[in-house]
């Protein structure tokens, strides 16, 4: 069911360990450009590759619903907190007063440089000790923000500690981990056990594409007892739709927790802001001498922020030519890379009201599914069906541009990695494989790849 990587790969990682040299010997392995590649998001694809390029309407979008894309980008830069807004303001207790604030750019957020920056793009889930329910003080999320006559929660400082490595051409590398200090806690410091996740705001282009893949394409992926033995076993999370109430696949959060963007635009409007909508109903803290009857983000609103998210496009590819890139596409495969970010174009289905995303070839390089990553990048924290060490596999397209877009290189869902390279070496679990022999790459090969990821 999954993409066969290049002929002869299981030889090179059977017989490596017999080499003379530790240095893995890929070959002459190949790849030439494909009919489409460049076009990740198909016709959607926008040309813009500079600080704005996430922030764009698609290509294939009708000019009369240019303004309906802009009035909604208009509600995701909207600052709740402004008096004009009163008196349903954001909060009372929250993390951000805009979309913006964490999705500047609709680029990816970032974790603090210093112990003593407050997070703004990073957030921390909570759950009970011992459990996967909310914190009975704090919640579901600590917000570290409040409004006027209200405290916040509390603020988490972030140090670093370091490890090293070396690769085996003798260069050495250097890991970063992240250590978190929960600081001024209004309601008493958390108990010993109880569960946290630091997530950092991901990048916001393709949404609606991503919404639009059928889901028999995304389960025809999954393999959760690894029945094919290639020791890659993506499994769909199942979560609850909140306005039906019945099981859907996950697709959208770092752990695949939320089924539609609809959902997931909402839950990030209550749990990050404080602002109830007609799905999430019930704030959190409470509001003194303000009784707000209904909801706090209207239903025209929610539906604008949604217009414009469900239509943000992908960026096209850069140098996908180049005979880098193209060793680097190879070099991708042969360490089976492609086996969980699917390199493969999947063809969207029909998604009323929204011809544009409807029925694309799109390559996102995801397969949407979690797949245990390891001991070193687990937070111990169940999301759904979501264990403490598993992750859905997130979307690579875009990811060349984030220093442009968000002015920074920080990935992995703590921003602990502080270039692409350091995110490979974080990979463990179902992708440790393909971490160990990126190690034992030459150096040329290490730069390919990481240079047809950088077109991405």
């Amino acid at each position: 069911m999954r993409a066969a990587g290049c002929v002869g790969l299981l030889a090179l990682w059977v017989g490596a360990a017999g080499c003379r040299s530790d240095v893995l010997d890929l070959g002459d392995i190949r790849a030439s450009v494909e009919e489409g590649e460049a076009l990740l998001g198909g016709a959607t694809t926008v040309e813009d590759t500079g600080r704005n390029s996430f922030g764009r309407s698609p290509m294939n979008l009708d000019p009369a619903r240019w303004p309906s894309f802009y009035v909604g980008k208009g509600v995701f830069e909207r600052d709740w907190s402004e008096p004009r807004f009163a008196p349903i303001p954001v909060g009372p207790l929250f993390s951000a007063s805009s979309c913006m604030t964490c999705h500047v750019k609709d680029g990816r957020g970032r974790p603090p440089a210093e112990a003593t920056e407050r997070p703004v793009s990073l957030v921390f889930q909570l759950s009970a000790p011992m459990g996967a329910l909310p914190h009975e003080r704090y919640g579901g999320q600590l917000d570290s923000r409040a409004v006027e006559g209200q405290a916040a929660e509390g603020w988490v400082a972030v140090t670093w500690d370091t490890r090293s490595g070396a690769f085996a051409t003798g260069e050495s590398y250097s890991l970063t981990s992240p250590r978190y200090r929960f600081m001024d806690m209004a309601q008493g410091a958390l108990e010993e056990g109880t569960r946290f996740s630091p997530r950092v705001a991901p990048a916001n282009p393709g949404l609606g594409l991503l919404e639009a893949i059928p889901e028999e394409t995304l389960l025809a992926r999954a393999d959760p007892d690894d029945a094919d033995g290639d020791g890659i076993s993506g499994r769909p999370n199942w979560v609850e739709d909140v306005t039906e109430h019945r099981p859907l696949l996950g697709r959208f959060g770092w752990k695949a927790n939320q089924p539609t963007l609809r959902q997931q635009v909402a839950h990030a409007l209550l749990a990050d802001m404080g602002m109830t909508t007609t799905l999430y109903p019930r704030e959190q803290g409470h509001r003194d001498g303000v009784d707000a009857e209904g909801p706090e983000v209207s239903a025209e609103d929610l539906e604008r922020l949604l217009f414009y998210t469900r239509l943000l496009a992908v960026p096209r590819r850069r140098d996908e030519g180049a005979p880098n890139v193209l060793r680097g596409k190879a070099v991708f495969r042969a360490l089976r890379c492609s086996g969980c970010h699917v390199d493969t174009p999947v063809m969207t289905g029909d998604v009323d009201g929204f011809p544009e995303v409807s029925r694309q070839s799109i390559r996102p390089f995801t397969d949407l599914l979690l797949h245990d990553m390891g001991e070193g990048l687990a937070d111990g924290r169940p999301d759904g069906e979501a264990s403490g060490s598993e992750w859905r596999t997130p979307p690579l397209w875009g990811i060349g541009l984030t220093e442009a877009v968000s002015g920074h290189t920080r990935f992995l869902h703590d921003g602990r990695a502080r270039t692409l390279e350091e995110a490979v070496l974080w990979h463990g679990g179902e992708a440790a494989k393909s971490r160990d022999m990126y190690v034992r790459l030459s150096r040329e090969d290490r730069s390919a790849l990481l240079a047809f990821l950088g077109s991405l």
